[in-house]
């Protein structure tokens, strides 16, 4: 019923250079900068009666744009999911092999259910994944100053020292994490 460019998953090659052009339209429209990390900032100083000297601050000014930016995102998200495509994620063989050798045996799904529903939420590596990897991912972006996204599209494309350092630590982390401590972990 629907067009297969709402349905089917677009290459890397439309796909990449739509956020890349989207990001200079962004900054000439205008002047705001792709990011989705500070929202949690900004919806604590919206919502919170009594705040702390950090979430005192005119989040008006910017926060109301990537409020909205990511609320669209996450309706979507949504969208994308319930109404144009399925709930399978197709996964490379070599993906798969990987998978299945540190233990994931049910990869039906968005994510595997051994490690992200409630019953493994309290087993050690459900909670290391997902409690302890979550707080990690939340401390990182607001050390690094922003998220993988704001740092690796935005900063980048702005020629931004700190982004490309971000982006280097973000990336060895991830090598570090895939290659020595989930084979730790399961």
């Amino acid at each position: 019923m629907l067009p297969s460019v709402l349905t089917d998953t677009w290459p890397w090659y439309v796909a990449g250079p739509l956020i890349g052009l989207f990001v200079p339209l962004l900054q000439i429209l205008g002047g705001k900068q792709l990011g989705l990390s500070g929202n949690l900032r900004h919806l604590c100083a919206a919502l919170l009666p009594r705040r702390p000297a950090f979430l005192q601050y005119d989040w008006k000014s910017t926060g109301v744009w990537n409020l909205l930016f990511a609320f669209g995102t996450a309706i979507g998200g949504w969208i994308g999911i319930h109404l144009l495509g399925t709930r399978e994620i197709a996964l490379s063989p070599t993906a798969q092999t990987a998978l299945h050798q540190l233990g994931l045996t049910d990869l039906s799904g968005l994510v595997p259910r051994e490690l992200f529903s409630w019953p493994a939420l309290l087993t050690l590596r459900g909670f290391v994944s997902v409690v302890v990897g979550g707080f990690l991912v939340g401390f990182g972006t607001a050390y690094a100053g922003g998220c993988t996204s704001s740092h690796a599209i935005s900063g980048l494309s702005n020629f931004q020292l700190r982004s490309l350092l971000a982006v280097l630590g973000f990336f060895a982390g991830g090598l570090f994490a895939t290659h020595l401590l989930l084979p730790l972990l399961f």
